[in-house]
């Protein structure tokens, strides 16, 4: 192979592995960054890629990206919320040397104001207690009970603005495809 046609494939390798992948770029790939992410592009930069979040994380619910979202994000941590929710033990900040995941103490308050992953949304189609069928399975599963999640007649699930995200709810949701579902935050709807 001449020098040329080898450099040329190798830029265009290079260039290409900082696309996001097809799967990504579909909107396939639906993550939440750990609690106390910094928004997308400021994580990215200050994230470090030490792995310690995932590391500390109890629930072993921190994963970390290939090049399946984009070299940009690669080994960047995130959560997919039906394979192991979040459990806000909120360790990962306590760890994070470069503030990419902020700091916050594990009680309701600063919870509340700081955590954004996202927010969840009921399908009333799916879920079964918009069908008659009393389940209740989300709301026993929200750590934010009557805060971030209420119930109607039948356990029907209404979420709250206060919803931060965890994806418990979802985790735990016995419909498939689930009826609850974290939209995170960084995807527009």
């Amino acid at each position: 192979m001449q020098r040329r046609t080898f450099l040329i494939r190798l830029a265009a390798g290079v260039a290409a592995s900082q696309l996001p992948s097809a799967q990504a770029a579909r909107g396939g790939l639906r993550y939440l960054r750990p609690p106390g992410a910094q928004d997308e592009s400021a994580f990215v930069a200050n994230c470090i890629r030490c792995g310690k979040c995932g590391e500390v994380c109890p629930n072993r619910s921190i994963q970390f990206f290939g090049n399946e979202n984009g070299f940009a994000s690669r080994d960047t941590p995130y959560i997919i919320p039906r394979e192991q929710a979040c459990i806000l033990c909120m360790k990962c900040g306590e760890v994070c040397p470069t503030g990419a995941l902020a700091r916050i103490p594990r009680e309701a308050a600063p919870i509340l104001a700081k955590v954004d992953m996202g927010k969840a949304q009921v399908n009333e189609d799916l879920c079964l207690s918009y069908q008659g069928k009393t389940c209740g399975v989300c709301y026993r599963a929200c750590p934010l009970q009557d805060v971030a999640i209420r119930v109607q007649r039948l356990e029907q699930p209404v979420v709250s603005d206060a919803c931060v995200g965890c994806g418990l709810c979802e985790r735990s949701c016995i419909q498939l495809p689930q009826a609850i579902r974290v939209i995170p935050r960084h995807v527009t709807v």
